[in-house]
């Protein structure tokens, strides 16, 4: 990956994070990994309930809406994900997991745009 392509995904995700705890969650980790699996953009608590949230950001005037961006095997992928976290933290909560996604769409100029999807998969 390039720097500035990991520069833009870090501070896309900098923007969702900071969206999720306006949203009242709480975040537990930023990219977690796990092995030759993959990794996990950030894990937060919505009260009860452990939201593995994946992060994609986009210029504008690019191919793919990031929203757009999560496949049925990504998904797949993020529930292996989400599982073998909570094995390493020693069990799941109460109220579940839910997949969410958060999309940044940075425009040439003016402020970024930050969309939340709750229970992507």
């Amino acid at each position: 990956m390039s720097k500035a392509r990991s520069a833009l995904g870090k501070y896309g995700e900098g923007l969702a994070a900071r969206r999720l705890t306006e949203a009242g969650m709480t975040i537990l980790e930023r990219n977690w990994r796990c092995g030759r699996t993959g990794e996990i953009d950030i894990v937060a608590r919505d009260g009860n309930t452990l939201v593995v949230c994946e992060v994609k950001t986009r210029r504008s005037g690019g191919f793919q809406h990031p929203m757009a961006a999560v496949t049925p095997e990504k998904a797949e992928r993020l529930l292996a994900l989400a599982h073998r976290w909570i094995q390493a933290q020693g069990g799941a909560p109460p109220g579940g997991v839910r997949i969410d996604l958060v999309g940044v769409l940075l425009p040439r100029r003016g402020a970024p745009s930050v969309e939340h999807a709750r229970g992507v998969a």
